[in-house]
């Protein structure tokens, strides 16, 4: 076959799938087309051949502390990360809520509050968006941006009352489940924690921690937007105060604040870090609702603002003027996405209750954030038909995907919403002591165990998984090596397929399987699984030559 042939044929096969490829940031290329051009392949052919799908319970539990909620990596190294607050109910998966957990500290050990006689004026918990990365581009969209301009003749500004300009922005942030009507405002409560956060403690790494509150610091009502207010003098133009993206919640329990902080200068409570850690052990954000939606925010990025006054002596003139304290909320504390799920009745109940790993079953339940995931297997029998084809017929596979389509009936629309559904996709790899538990322990770099990317169809709705290196390997007989080192024959695994993706560093370079977005995945979706009489059944499809 010439060169020319060749390319011709491969644009074919790229143009028989007429969809939307989709590139997923991972471990290794399980590479579609490479083959095209290694074989002198005369004739191709695509056969559909029945697998099985079923529904892989991760009993609501995903790790989601620090190291889980990162999303990625700005220019400079440093860490974006992304959690999810809200809740939402539907159908098909039943109720799904969360919250999220932290630790802060001081500024600085010792802090000295400026001066003597320290009064709390008011308190401020800020929620700022994540950053605009490759996982949720579509957290707010530009074009809905509403910009307001009023003025005020009395605006206090250090103890006097000033004319100035208020220009405030405000976007809708992106909003997963019910869209406007009364479905628009939740209450976000702040409460302090009582429970120590151990972050050594994997107790303390899982979605489904379970931690104690202590009092309520303050509550908001969300109406579903983020705002950037900037405030300017009428006489000069100066700048007043300016506030970045974000929903502000005000903590009216300023005696809280007071009496833990401001009362506990120099002593030992506030001496270092971790002393403070041990005394004020965190804050705890969440809704009061169960039926609304799910949203994302910044976690590295929430501001825990003091106001305060204190004695300042100036000469024998004693003032009180104000000033502020930012609490520490970023990277070095403990973060823990909390959620809970409530499926009873639900038909994703059943489902996972019901899972069949043998015959597979027909409603394969896919949901973010500790959800269910997707087993997937290729039988025996099937392997070893394509090993003696290969054999006998010589022929050379040129790709493998494994497509599942989605159910529109039964999958949530998030209408008003950009749809964002990613993937993950790895082998299954079982512990020993307990078949039912995946092992990740050898997933914890860049081990070539991801696969590169996938194909999304429109209309009808459908997803093609590419395994082609994984199938090539399996049916020509591929050896890798066992833990003494030994060459052994790659075995028949069953594939683990969820919602998120792969994330690499600033470069784009791959961190490992385990660096992915599933803890903080909003999406669900409803796929067909193996069903006999449906058409539209999983299926593995593979495209080969004979030379």
């Amino acid at each position: 076959m010439t060169h020319t042939l060749k390319r011709t044929f491969a644009m074919l096969l790229l143009a028989i799938f007429g969809s939307t490829i989709l590139y997923n940031c991972e471990p290794d290329a399980d590479s579609l087309g490479q083959q095209l051009f290694d074989n002198d392949a005369a004739q191709g052919t695509m056969v559909s051949y029945p697998i099985v799908a079923y529904n892989y319970n991760n009993n609501d539990s995903i790790r989601s502390d620090a190291s889980r909620l990162i999303s990625g990596y700005d220019a400079s190294g440093g860490i974006l990360s992304t959690g999810v607050l809200g809740a939402f109910t539907e159908t098909q998966f039943g109720m799904q809520r969360a919250s999220y957990v932290t630790q802060l500290r001081m500024p600085v050990d010792n802090y000295d509050f400026n001066g003597a006689n320290p009064k709390v004026d008011s308190v401020v918990l800020v929620l700022r968006p994540p950053a605009n990365t490759t996982t949720n581009t579509y957290f707010f969209e530009q074009d809905s941006l509403k910009t307001t301009t009023y003025e005020k003749s009395d605006f206090p500004v250090n103890g006097e009352n000033i004319a100035v300009s208020i220009e405030k922005k405000t976007y809708p942030v992106r909003k997963y489940g019910k869209i406007g009507g009364i479905s628009k405002a939740m209450k976000i409560n702040v409460q302090e924690v009582t429970t120590f956060i151990d972050p050594t403690n994997d107790v303390f790494n899982r979605s489904n921690v379970n931690v104690s509150t202590g009092e309520l610091l303050g509550s908001g009502v969300f109406n579903g937007d983020v705002s950037a207010l900037n405030i300017t003098k009428k006489s000069d133009g100066s700048s007043v105060f300016t506030g970045n993206l974000g929903f502000r919640i005000p903590l009216s329990n300023k005696d809280f604040f007071q009496t833990h902080i401001l009362d506990k200068k120099g002593k030992p409570e506030l001496q270092d870090a971790s002393n403070f850690i041990r005394y004020f052990k965190g804050i705890k954000i969440s809704v009061d609702e169960t039926d609304r939606y799910l949203f994302q925010f910044s976690p590295n990025d929430l501001e825990l603002i003091m106001y305060y006054k204190y004695d300042k002596n100036d000469n024998g003139t004693v003032t009180r003027p104000q000033t502020t304290l930012k609490f520490n909320l970023g990277s070095a504390n403990a973060h823990i996405g909390q959620y809970e799920y409530n499926r009873s009745g639900s038909p994703a109940e059943k489902a996972l209750s019901m899972s069949n790993k043998t015959d597979g079953d027909a409603r394969i339940f896919v949901q973010g954030m500790g959800g269910p995931s997707v087993g997937v297997k290729i039988p025996d029998p099937l392997i070893q038909s394509l090993k003696t084809t290969f054999q006998d017929k010589k022929i050379g596979i040129l790709s493998a995907t494994i497509r599942f389509y989605v159910d529109p009936s039964l999958s949530w629309v998030n209408k008003n919403s950009t749809e964002d559904r990613r993937f993950t996709i790895i082998p299954i790899k079982q512990k020993v002591d307990n078949p039912s538990i995946l092992d990740f322990s050898s997933f914890s770099s860049d081990t070539k165990v991801g696969l590169s990317l996938y194909y999304y169809n429109k209309t009808p709705e459908y997803y093609d998984f590419v395994v082609t290196k994984t199938l090539k390997d399996l049916v020509e007989s591929k050896s890798e090596k066992d833990a003494n080192n030994n060459d052994v024959p790659i075995p028949n695994r069953p594939f683990y397929i969820s919602l998120g993706s792969f994330i690499g560093n600033a470069a784009g370079t791959p961190l490992g399987a385990l660096r992915n977005t599933r803890a903080f995945d909003m999406n669900r979706v409803v796929l067909i699984g193996t069903e006999s009489s449906n058409a539209n059944s999983v299926q593995l499809k593979v495209t080969y030559a004979t030379k």
